[in-house]
């Protein structure tokens, strides 16, 4: 019997059982009767697709039904769309492509779903698969991010001929360019930021179960916002109410962002059940996925920053390009708008000027991606301070500390209209250096010299606003024995959601930990939820439990005086104990619990039972923010990065478990020095096919890739929500990314490299020092 508190380093109350291999992921579901199905998917990036035989495949041992873009619209299923809040540069709506879920007249990038063939085992519906003919009249296609808008290239769409979905600016363009007139230096480069993969540990699956009696679809997907996706199928794809169809996310093994989104093949196996009349599940293969799945990133910006004689900012300009993919997913907006709104981070900018173009390509479409603006924005804005700090000959850690945002001006209004309610840059930062040793850089780079390797350091200061606007739902649901379930909108995906939500529960309530559960994601089980993202659930997911949990002991008092024959005011509650103010008189909350479910024990006025619902939303976002020194040696004969030492500390406001906020921390740094020294999704630039469509190319970091990380934290609690707390899952990787590449771009700068792009792989390294060599 154990009661957790806030604040305390507990490990998972997940862990036994994951561990153990008692999780339940989509694709452990399997029912009865059930079929199997497997996607046929395009060849080509663009083309014409003339005509589909699936003639000899339907004969086939094992072949259930095989369905087509044609049998999707004479069904009159409708489109997997999002919100279209955005304009054009020309000031039309933004375009956003239509989006059927299996494409009937033509494809636009390798791997859009063509076809469905549902059969008794998987290898039946692959050799089905392979005796589909599809007649393709390729078409001319485009693929390259920094050159996709204009006219004269390869049109994805008709009704976008300059292949621009939309176009976001922030800022004063004028008043930067008055700013950099009166600069003493203006630095400008342009910067890449490379498409990655997120390759969740468990490949997307869905299976889905149409009940013919009671007109009803149930699905199990893994994925971050069941009710978010069972609106968006019911109401744009199937036409039916939301009552109709239930959406369960059971386990999630990962997802990062990129199970955020709503994919194709969700509605399409819910549509082969009901077809069929039987249970159907699919399950993506991991090299599936490198074709089928949301990539991120890929942008490509031009920045500018301008600073006066003493070191202090006067005016910041980004404008960016960023590859969206043949279709705009329904999170897919959040990269573009977040460059182009990512121009102050811990800084004082008097002028800013930020662009973001949504350009779309023959490739997989973009959707979210752990911090899907914030790291990329950050990354350029923390590339060029560094070097308008090697410009003028300013140390990376003073120029910073000149530009922050001081503590006393909190609140603090950005030029771009957001603000900032609480942090102490500055002083996190200190913190951070010290406890990385900054002072001892050059005893360190003596020694990597004298060994033959190129040493660098690499520091970030980093904020990236998380948990906006938006509500969330919790339920806490006593039983007559006086447990209690709580059912809420959100899903994990590995982020320890039910261990946070226990010690809510045990803390405010003082009731045993073992005494508490935890659903997520069932459609069926609470009335609506927001779901995962953008480091939202302790924040806002938190908020809703808590306040919950104020309306049971507002209740439980009620009950606690009707039981003590005591009046209402006198009743006080503390550690799970209800207690008559100046008496030794008192009950166990478990014992009201449980009272409330006996009639001639509750007040004549109450209703029976004990559980209560609460919404909450946030006004703003919360500003968590965190600096993060990465120490690396380069060998110079093969180019190999080594991170010899790294060291970040985060303010997350309140940290609710210390070990789960570390492992967040840990999680991203590992994501963004991924992205940094190895990660990177290659297109063909002739055939658009994927290069690295497995782990035999697409280069996963290993733990032996990192050296340990030493974290420490400076908590300012928040004023944003009731309980101070910050979001704490995206803070590692905007830090890593841009720490990691400044310290490569250090370590190479003696060799008079200037602006080494990512991923920071040997071979690209290797060949930089020797061209610099060869100059």
């Amino acid at each position: 019997m154990a009661r957790y508190s806030i604040g305390q380093p507990m490990t998972q109350v997940e862990a036994p059982r994951l561990l153990a291999g008692k999780g339940r992921y989509a694709n452990d579901i399997t029912l009865a009767g059930q079929a199997h199905a497997v996607f046929l998917r395009s060849p080509h990036p663009h083309a014409e697709i003339k005509s589909i035989d699936t003639t000899d495949a339907r004969t086939m041992a094992g072949v259930i039904d095989i369905l087509t873009g044609e049998d999707y619209e004479n069904d009159g299923l409708g489109m997997v769309d999002g919100a279209s809040p955005f304009k054009r540069r020309d000031g039309s709506p933004m375009f956003r492509p239509p989006r059927p879920a299996m494409s009937k007249d033509r494809v636009r990038h390798v791997g859009q779903t063509v076809a469905i063939i549902i059969a008794e085992s998987i290898n039946a519906a692959k050799d089905a698969a392979e005796a589909i003919d599809v007649d393709y009249a390729p078409l001319p296609a485009q693929f390259d991010t920094g050159t996709a808008i204009g006219l004269d290239n390869p049109t994805v769409w008709d009704q976008s001929p300059n292949n621009e979905s939309f176009f976001i600016d922030v800022g004063d363009s004028d008043a930067v360019d008055a700013a950099f007139e009166t600069a003493a230096h203006v630095v400008s480069d342009t910067f890449t930021v490379s498409r990655v993969a997120a390759n969740s540990m468990e490949p997307r699956a869905v299976v889905a179960d149409y009940d013919v009696g009671r007109d009803h679809t149930t699905i199990y997907a893994c994925n971050q916002r069941p009710f978010v996706w069972r609106t968006m199928i019911a109401k744009h794809v199937f036409n039916i109410p939301e009552s109709k169809l239930t959406l369960i996310a059971n386990d999630v093994g990962g997802s990062f962002g990129m199970k955020g989104g709503l994919y194709t093949e969700v509605p399409v196996v819910a549509w082969a059940s009901k077809r069929v009349g039987r249970p159907v599940k699919w399950n993506c293969e991991r090299s599936e996925g490198h074709i089928a799945d949301d990539q991120a990133r890929d942008m490509v910006v031009k920045a500018e920053l301008g600073i006066d004689e003493a070191g202090k900012f006067v005016g910041v300009r980004f404008n960016s390009f960023n590859n969206v993919g043949a279709f705009l997913t329904t999170n897919g907006a959040n990269s573009t708008r977040g460059v182009a709104r990512a121009l102050c981070g811990t800084y004082i900018m008097p002028t800013i000027y930020g662009t973001g173009t949504a350009a779309l390509t023959n490739t997989v479409p973009v959707a979210n991606y752990r911090a899907p603006g914030g790291a990329p924005g950050t990354y350029v804005l923390e590339r060029i301070i560094d070097m308008a700090a090697r410009k003028a000959g300013i140390d990376p850690a003073e120029i910073r500390r000149k530009n922050h945002i001081p503590a006393d001006a909190m609140p603090y209004t950005l030029p771009t209209g957001a603000s900032y309610d609480s942090g102490e840059f500055t002083a996190l930062m200190d913190k951070c250096l010290k406890q990385a040793d900054y002072d001892g850089v050059d005893v360190r780079k003596a020694d990597a010299e004298k060994r033959g390797n190129l040493y660098g350091v690499g520091i970030s200061s980093t904020v990236d606003p998380s948990a906006g606007p938006g509500p969330e739902t919790a339920e806490l649901r006593f039983d007559p024995s006086g447990t209690v379930t709580v059912l809420v909108g959100s899903t994990a995906g590995g982020q320890s959601h039910a261990t946070i939500y226990t010690q809510i529960v045990s803390h405010h309530l003082g009731i045993d930990a073992d005494s508490i559960s935890v659903v997520e994601g069932d459609t069926s089980r609470l009335s609506w939820g927001t779901g995962t993202g953008a480091a939202r659930t302790a924040t806002i997911a938190g908020s809703a439990v808590f306040k919950s949990t104020e309306k049971i002991i507002a209740k439980g008092k009620r009950i606690a005086a009707h039981l003590m024959e005591a009046p209402l005011d006198d009743i006080s509650f503390e550690d799970g104990t209800f207690k008559v103010d100046g008496t030794n008189r008192s009950i166990d909350f478990t014992e009201v619990a449980q009272a409330a479910f006996k009639p001639g024990k509750m007040p004549d006025d109450l209703e029976l039972g004990l559980f209560e619902t609460a919404t909450w939303s946030p006004e703003v976002n919360n500003i968590p923010n965190s600096c993060h020194v990465c120490e690396v040696e380069i060998d110079p004969e093969t180019g190999t990065v080594e991170m010899s030492r790294y060291t970040a500390v985060q303010d997350v406001g309140v940290e609710l478990n210390p070990i789960g906020v570390q492992s967040q921390v840990c999680g991203g740094i590992a994501q963004g020095a991924g992205q940094a020294l190895m990660e990177q999704m290659v297109y063909d630039p002739e055939s658009g096919q994927v290069l690295t469509g497995s782990f035999m190319d697409y280069t996963m970091p290993r733990a032996v890739d990192f050296c340990h990380f030493e974290l420490g934290s400076h908590p300012v609690p928040t004023t944003q929500n009731p309980l101070g707390v910050k979001g704490a899952g995206e803070c590692g990787t905007v830090g890593a990314l841009s720490s990691v590449m400044n310290a490569v771009n250090d370590a190479l700068a003696p060799l008079g490299i200037d602006n080494f792009a990512m991923p920071a792989t040997p071979d690209r390294i290797w060949r930089a020092i020797h061209d610099s060599q060869s100059a």
